[in-house]
């Protein structure tokens, strides 16, 4: 697939817009989203074909995307605060989180944006953190900053807020769950104040939503995606840093665990990641050796932007639009809520690759199954 010339490759304000449409359309994942742009071209072109893909998917109802006017005023807003959207096709979207396969295709940012391209470590932990974990989280920051480290967190209670206060002469980067103005905790509105001025907060959601449940783990990929390794402080086995620690994992990234006690619960977690292999950490020598030592150079150096395609659309990538009726029911019938991937579909329905990405795509617009990272795929459990 050829490769868009990021650095050389400014976006007119009205695609940048196209962007944002598409990414806040209902169904359109992010992987969903870099198949349409792979097919069509430009989100503007995916944005005419998606009620009809949509429908042949068997979607009852129409699929409807965002108000064109009300994603202008979106970003009309964003922009009176002092803040921007970049998208991956942006030659400062951050080339680490574009190498994961479900980056953000849009995110909003307020702040530094520079600090996205640095080297960067994520830090996460207890929410109900000790006094000892606050502290080791802190210095940890303090530590790694003077030696030109972006502190990566969520902005939570706890370990995070200690990771941001002991980051923020350096630098530190705040990736929140909800909307970029919609401050959670509100105990931390004078970090978020401060943050916003010295360092960089980012957010996928939009302008103004409020966290739910499910945005914490489309929050926690990218605390994980910006960094190059993720420390753990003080987690208890069912946490969300546990599963920011796996995310890392599944997206090549080094996991670093504080051990603790095995009489606190909050030290399940930590001590349970060494078991599996995560690096011990003492303080920030710990991790800085296990930097340098990593094949000589930065992993951060050995990121490649995700790449994109330019009318005219590439040849590797082919839709079919005449397919036999029966073959979404096959695709179907081979699914379950656990996931495959798709190799494994297409060996096991017997059909063309594009016949098959052509039904994934229209199913996924019409709620009926999901693309997760990987290169898999399961059924959409209905709401």
């Amino acid at each position: 697939m050829p490769q868009a010339n990021l650095l050389n490759d400014p976006l007119p304000i009205q695609e940048k817009l196209a962007w944002l449409r598409l990414a806040r359309t209902p169904n359109v994942g992010p992987i969903t989203f870099y198949k349409l742009v792979e097919a069509y071209g430009t989100p503007s072109r995916a944005l005419e074909i998606l009620p009809e893909l949509a429908k042949r998917g068997g979607r009852k109802k129409p699929l409807v995307a965002p108000d064109a006017d009300a994603i202008k005023k979106e970003y009309e807003a964003l922009s009176k605060i002092g803040g921007d959207i970049i998208t991956a096709r942006c030659p400062n979207y951050p080339l680490a989180l574009g190498a994961i396969d479900d980056a953000p295709p849009v995110i909003s940012v307020l702040g530094n944006p520079t600090l996205m391209n640095q080297h960067c470590i994520a830090m996460v932990g207890a929410r109900n953190a000790s006094v000892n974990g606050r502290k080791m989280a802190q210095t940890l920051a303090r530590d790694l900053g003077q030696h030109n480290q972006i502190i990566v967190s969520g902005l939570a209670r706890g370990i995070d807020t200690a990771a941001h206060q002991g980051s923020l002469d350096a630098g530190t980067i705040a990736v929140v769950a909800g909307g970029i103005d919609v401050i959670y905790p509100e105990e931390n509105t004078r970090l978020y104040e401060e943050i916003k001025e010295r360092g960089l907060i980012i957010a996928e959601s939009a302008l103004g939503q409020k966290p739910f449940a499910a945005s914490f783990p489309r929050r926690n990929r990218i605390v994980s995606g910006l960094s190059k390794g993720v420390i753990v402080i003080e987690a208890t086995m069912r946490s969300g840093s546990l599963i920011t620690a796996r995310l890392a994992g599944e997206q090549g990234r080094d996991v670093y665990a504080v051990p603790g006690s095995p009489l606190d619960p909050r030290a399940a977690g930590p001590n349970h990641l060494l078991r599996e292999g995560a690096t011990l950490v003492r303080h920030a020598q710990d991790i800085l050796e296990a930097i340098n030592n990593f094949s000589g150079q930065s992993l951060r150096e050995s990121y490649e932007p995700k790449p994109f395609i330019h009318p005219p659309v590439s040849n590797d990538f082919t839709l079919e639009e005449n397919l036999a009726p029966d073959v979404q029911e096959t695709i179907l019938s081979q699914l379950s809520f656990s996931a495959i991937t798709v190799d494994e579909l297409i060996r096991a329905c017997h059909l063309s690759i594009p016949a098959v990405q052509t039904s994934l795509l229209e199913l996924e617009l019409a709620g009926r199954v999901k693309r997760l990272p990987g290169g898999k795929v399961s059924l959409l459990q209905e709401q």
